[in-house]
């Protein structure tokens, strides 16, 4: 392996690294402001609605859900509407950790939410700011860039 590929591969880990990070400051943001959707068939359903207000849309899935047809079917159609509406897409890994970061908790009665699409909207009323948006907007971009049209990420247990 030669410097120029160690050095490359060290600053693919720190940018991945401060992406992941950036994701989760975003998710917890956009919580708050009440401009998060949650479950493929609701961010379905808004995107058919309402696709300028849209931002982001992150497609989580892990191992053991790979060989879900039906999923990956939803995930196809969703990432061409995206491409189609120019909304940023990325890839996620790492669902205890997403539901950690969005306070869901596995010891409640309730039946867990689908977590496999969720999508950050900006709303009409008023604007609000991220730098987490911008970071992840930028790596998306750059991503683009690079032919890489659905960029994936692993956020890390802490």
């Amino acid at each position: 392996m030669t410097l120029e590929e160690l050095v490359s591969c060290a600053n693919t880990e720190e940018k991945m690294k401060s992406v992941s990070e950036a994701v989760e400051d975003l998710l917890v943001a956009a919580q708050r402001q009440g401009c998060l959707t949650v479950g493929v068939y609701e961010s379905a359903k808004l995107m058919n609605v309402d696709p300028d207000s849209v931002v982001l849309c992150l497609l989580a899935i892990d191992e053991e859900d790979e060989d879900d047809i039906a999923l990956q079917i939803h995930f196809t159609l969703i990432q061409a509407f995206c491409c189609d509406n120019d909304i940023n897409i990325l890839r996620v890994s790492g669902m205890d950790r997403l539901a950690a970061v969005l306070g869901e908790s596995p010891q409640d009665n309730t039946e867990p939410r689908d977590l496999h699409c969720i999508l950050v909207t900006n709303p009409h009323t008023g604007s609000w700011k991220s730098q987490g948006l911008a970071e992840v907007a930028s790596y998306c971009e750059e991503s683009r860039c690079n032919n890489q049209w659905v960029p994936y990420i692993s956020l890390q247990a802490r």
